[in-house]
């Protein structure tokens, strides 16, 4: 059980470090093609469902259409209940922000294989001073779905 929580923070964390790299406040390589802007506001919108399903304590429904990356390394319960331990301690949610989006490409050293999103957002919460760096990760699946892979708040 340790083991498997360890894991799917080593997952979060190694998913996080591509966002440190590269935020989205910096300017692009490029200029975002019209369905590269399209997918990030996609990725977005799917980051803020799966905020909105942990605010009304859905967490277990979340788990239910998670990745099988996900599914390989925690357990539904211990999903459900460290979400749920993570939120409680912040309190009500009064505001979110998008922060940043990232892709990052795994070739499965430190994570599973394949393209990885993070959504980060800086969400203020009741119990909570500044605001908490709120992450919602995505595995780009074998059928070519989007799937989340984890839920943390820092």
């Amino acid at each position: 059980m340790f083991k498997k929580r360890l894991l799917l923070v080593a997952l979060m964390t190694v998913s996080f470090m591509g966002y440190a790299q590269s935020p989205t406040s910096t300017a692009p390589a490029h200029p975002l093609t019209p369905e590269e802007q399209r997918q990030n506001q996609q990725m977005e919108q799917a980051a803020l469902q799966i905020a909105h399903m942990v605010d009304q304590h859905q967490v277990a429904q979340i788990w239910d259409g998670a990745s099988s990356v996900t599914k390989q390394i925690i357990t539904r319960d211990a999903f459900v209940k460290g979400v749920e331990a993570d939120r409680k301690t912040v309190g009500v949610l009064e505001a979110r922000k998008l922060a940043s989006l990232t892709y990052n490409q795994s070739d499965g050293r430190k994570l599973p294989p394949g393209l990885f999103a993070n959504v980060v957002f800086a969400t203020r919460f009741a119990n909570e001073k500044q605001p908490v760096r709120e992450l919602v990760s995505f595995h780009l699946d074998n059928d070519h779905v989007w799937r989340v892979t984890g839920y943390s708040l820092r």
